[in-house]
């Protein structure tokens, strides 16, 4: 018996080898032919560029110009036939074929990504706008909050300086917090982070912004200010792809102000009479040459995706080097990303996504904080006659000013900034395992690491700058470790019952942060090469110092949606928050919102109407809490230690002196942002045109606020619940495709118009900010209830006297004299509305895009003119002041040298601009040889940015602010770098 089972084996074993012998002779033999033919729209227009792929291999092609295609097909294969905008159908290889794609009307399926979730669009009930993403590899975008710039209705994305690496001022819907943040969450990939600084615009799928509560209050605490929920790329099944981009951006300054040449400028201090100077001054430097020159960034990035039907990945890395405008000026940064997702089984999936990025800058300091109003001030404040190095000194900058003391030339100031670096590493790590336990009930845990170094250094050598020589060298090494782990447990149902849908959400979220600090000082170095700390003689023992400190969030939420029929909907979400940062009584809040929404095109009375796609009405409240922006141990009773000099003589017994930093607060609890929203989306011709209109309102109470107190209190402030500030506005967004055929024409246009004010204070009721002169020696800002945030304060300027050339104040209270009791408001930062548009152009392979953005009704303080034009010192000016009055009778609007100089209206300015922010052109290459090559994709392209400004401005830029991101101060120019004029040449290539 045996011996006949081997036998039978043996025989089977035989039997299969000659069936894949067979098999692999067919395989061997299979006949290939070649199919032609063309793709077109159901109006007959060829489609050029679609996709044509054989099922089950990587073999495909495009259509050409006329749409035709040709391509060598394994007999009886099936094709995948697509295009962007058109729906993708299957078909089976013929020789001659005539292939017509309909427009995808199913755009209204599209998933949108909400919170621990997400929806189909027109299952939406609250405000969500998505972000485009098609364009972002052909823009020089350095930072991914550029991107949304004039985007997105109701978001404003302000770059307040134009320095490499700057960081973005975001606001969703207006500014809600006086002092704590304003910026949104950010959510990569369903982890919340700070900022997005460390993130490559290439590596981004999609982006949605959750702007009013009852979509953002899912996340409750850190969703006062909206949520950016940004998904990254992934790969896709059976589509190995490598794609590379490359750009070489040139910048240029767009404005330059003109200073005076050195007989100018003697001749205005012979009139000033403030120093005096001999007669034969000549120029020798032009400071503007000297300072600016043309920024260049490169930037690249590679990808690499593929997939199968268990386990997809997306790996991606890229290089950044950015040289500004300013000679000293800088960015670089490195990124990396790995996202990896597998179906282990049936019922378990998992997914890892990895994120490191390292950049450094050098932080170039102008206007507030800086040196004299740092670089470009001095560019135009250092007179002429001045050589760049002290002929006297070698090694040492000019600074022999005919005995002025606070000029310091351009050079020297960037000096101070050559050997500065503010480095950052950073690691984002994330697990998660999604667990099916059927179709309807899923169950995902997830664990995230947000892990960052950052390094600041400082050096000056004791020989080239005043204050390197004053203090024989410094340097400075300042570190911090911040690690941010979050645990997140999200139970989800999901069911439709017939007609009915019911969606349901439970979930927990952990997290937990730790922070170390460390910082050192040193000076007196003997060699100015050496640029450690090491090398320094003197540390200082009261300028080094550790710091650590700690928080923790504990959450609890949940969402119940249900519809009938896609027709009406209704969506309610609660989560509960307990902060480690607020009193121990008062750390929990919970935060509701309830949202709704009726499908009038749905209905039966307007079935008839076959142009209209879509006809939907919103209606959503809801609440959400902020508590970022204060200490982390902000309700405690806090203490200063000041160390003494125990090792002198007669101080052996010191100890170190304690004093009390601030008063401890009871009653600390959330800051919480309420508001209501209704909306309409419309839809129609077949897609053809889609607008959204939203109305909201946004109230915050119980503001976190550093309240000053009055002497005696024991200490100087308390961080306590304070204010209360209103947000109200209508945003308006309309996509249309304008033509469609062989020439494309399509236009996104968004406006948005908020109205902000601050509407109660409590303990202390007026607030003022940004003193910009130590001549004026006064605040500009000036914050009080019944005001919009951040208003201008100071004098009216009405003219200048043409007897006396004066500025004439306006006497307010009419007591015959001007006094600080005359100062009234007199200018307001905040837009009346901010736009953007873009038009998008396609013709064959030829595609051209024009964005324009813009602001209106916003003022700005345009300090820089105080020391450009204020003409109170040795200090040069601008050619303006070359206008100034000189003698009696004399009609002007520039005052006399030596005026009376006060914060006024005449440095007020409308800061409103309207901006060609982009107009990009692109190739598509499709040439024979780049097919067998396997190039699936060569794209040529140029932008060029911020290349037409209109403004009234007269500042080098108007969209500016020295004060950064700060919410109560805003739209100041002191010595702000500027943005620049840039030409991009990039190229895009796919295998």
């Amino acid at each position: 018996m045996k011996k006949n089972r081997r036998s039978t084996f043996s025989g089977s074993r035989k039997f299969l080898f000659a069936l894949f012998a067979l098999f692999l002779s067919l395989s061997a033999t299979a006949q290939m032919v070649t199919v032609k033919g063309q793709v077109a729209d159901t109006a007959g227009e060829p489609i050029i560029g679609a996709s044509i792929k054989e099922n089950g291999t990587t073999n495909g092609t495009i259509t050409n110009f006329d749409g035709n295609f040709e391509l060598q097909v394994n007999e009886g294969a099936l094709l995948t036939i697509s295009y962007i905008g058109y729906t993708t159908i299957e078909v089976k290889a013929t020789a001659n074929m005539v292939v017509t794609l309909k427009e995808d009307t199913e755009l209204l399926d599209e998933v949108v990504v909400i919170g621990y979730g997400s929806v189909k669009r027109k299952d939406v009930t609250t405000s969500i706008s998505s972000v485009s993403t098609k364009d972002l590899d052909i823009r020089p975008i350095v930072s991914a909050g550029q991107a949304i710039q004039g985007k997105a209705a109701g978001v404003s994305v302000i770059q307040p300086n134009g320095s490499p690496g700057a960081e973005l001022s975001i606001r969703v819907r207006g500014t809600t917090s006086f002092n704590g943040s304003n910026d949104p969450l950010y959510v990569v990939d369903g982890v919340p982070v700070d900022n997005i600084g460390f993130l490559s615009a290439n590596d981004i799928e999609s982006m949605q912004i959750l702007k009013d509560a009852s979509s953002a209050a899912i996340y409750g605490a850190r969703a006062a200010n909206g949520v950016i929920i940004i998904t990254t790329k992934g790969g896709a099944k059976n589509e190995a792809k490598i794609s590379f981009n490359a750009q070489l951006t040139l910048s240029r300054v767009s404005e330059k102000i003109k200073p005076l040449n050195a007989q100018q400028y003697k001749d205005l201090q012979d009139e000033i009479g403030m120093i005096s100077l001999p007669e034969n001054l000549k120029d020798q430097t032009d400071w503007f040459d000297e300072a600016y020159s043309t920024g260049v960034m490169q930037s690249y990035q590679a990808s690499v995706s593929n997939g199968n039907d268990k386990t997809q990945y997306f790996l991606s890395g890229g290089y950044l080097d950015e040289k500004g405008v300013l000679n000293t000026a800088f960015y670089k940064r490195y990124n990396f990303r790995a996202n990896i997702d597998s179906e282990l089984r049936k019922w378990l999936r998992v997914n890892a996504n990895v994120s490191y990025s390292d950049y450094v800058n050098n932080g170039v300091q102008t206007g507030l904080g800086a040196n004299r109003g740092g670089v470009v001030l001095s560019v135009i404040n250092t007179p002429s006659y001045a050589p760049i190095w002290d002929p006297n000194n070698e090694g040492q900058y000019y600074n022999q000013f005919y005995g002025i003391n606070n000029i310091t030339n351009p050079l020297e100031n960037m000096e101070r900034d050559k050997y500065r670096r503010n480095r950052e590493n950073r690691l984002i790590a994330s697990g998660s395992a999604t667990i099916t336990f059927m179709p309807e009930l899923t169950f995902k845990s997830s664990f995230t690491l947000d892990r960052r170094n950052a390094l600041s250094t400082t050096f000056l050598d004791p020989i080239s700058t005043a204050w390197g020589r004053e203090n024989y060298g410094t340097a400075s090494d300042n570190r911090n470790q911040n690690t941010v782990i979050t645990f997140d447990n999200v139970l989800n149902f999901n069911k439709n019952f017939n007609k009915h849908g019911l969606d349901v959400m439970l979930g927990t979220s952990w997290t937990d942060s730790d922070y170390r600090n460390s910082w050192i000082n040193g000076s007196h170095f003997r060699d100015s090469i050496i640029q450690t700390l090491n090398a320094a003689n003197k540390i200082s023992w009261d300028g080094t110092g550790t710091s650590i400190s700690q928080w923790g969030i504990n959450s609890y939420m949940g969402r119940v949606s249900y519809n009938f029929a896609s027709k009406y909907l209704v969506t309610a979400n609660m989560r509960m928050d307990g902060s480690s940062k607020l009193h121990p009584d008062h750390r929990w809040g919970t935060f509701p919102s309830f949202s709704a929404a009726w499908r009038m095109s749905s209905e039966a009375f307007m079935s008839n109407l076959e142009w209209l796609d879509d006809l939907k009405i919103r209606g959503g409240w809801g609440q959400t809490g902020n508590q970022s922006g204060i200490g982390d141990y902000s309700y405690l009773l806090l203490y200063n230690i000041s160390r003494q000099e125990w090792w002198k003589e007669g101080q052996q017994n010191a100890l170190p002196n304690i004093s009390q930093a601030n008063l401890r607060t009871k009653d600390l609890t959330w800051e919480t942002t309420t508001q209501t929203n209704f909306g309409i989306d419309f839809t129609a011709f077949n897609n053809r045109l889609t607008i959204t209109a939203d109305y909201y309102y946004k109230k915050t109470t119980d503001m976190l606020m550093y309240v000053s107190l009055p002497a005696g209190q024991g200490a100087s402030s308390i961080t306590r619940n304070e204010g209360e500030m209103v947000n109200k506005g209508f945003e308006f967004a309309v996509n249309s495709k304008n033509i469609q055929g062989v020439f494309n024409w399509s236009t996104d246009f968004n406006i948005s118009f908020n109205r902000n004010k601050l509407t109660k204070l409590e303990l202390q009721k007026i607030y003022t900010a940004a003193k910009t002169s130590d001549f004026t020696n006064e605040n500009v800002v000036r914050n009080e209830p019944g005001r919009p945030l951040g208003g201008f304060y100071g004098y009216i300027s009405d003219g200048v006297n043409p007897e006396t050339g004066e500025l004439i104040y306006r006497d307010i209270n009419k007591d015959g004299k001007i006094s600080a009791s005359d100062r009234t408001y007199i200018g307001d930062p905040n837009p009346d509305f901010i736009y953007g548009l873009t038009n998008t152009f396609s013709w064959k392979n030829l595609n051209l895009t024009v964005f324009i953005q813009g602001s209106y009704g916003n003022d700005i303080f345009n300090a820089s003119r105080i020391e450009t034009e204020g003409m109170y010192d040795g200090k040069n000016q601008s050619t303006r002041v070359l206008n100034r009055w000189k003698i009696p009778g004399q009609i002007t609007n520039v005052p006399k040298a030596g005026f009376d100089l006060k914060n006024s209206t005449y440095f007020i300015e409308d800061g409103s601009y309207l901006r060609v922010k982009d107009i990009s052109l692109s190739y598509n290459l499709q040439l024979p040889f780049l097919k067998k090559a396997g190039i699936s994709r060569l794209q040529p392209y140029f932008t060029a940015t911020n290349l037409l400004t209109w403004t009234k401005y007269k500042g080098m830029d108007p969209e500016v602010n020295q004060w950064g991101n700060s919410g109560a101060v805003q739209g100041i120019d002191w010595g702000t770098y500027p943005h620049s004029k840039s030409f991009v040449f990039g190229v895009n290539v796919e295998f």
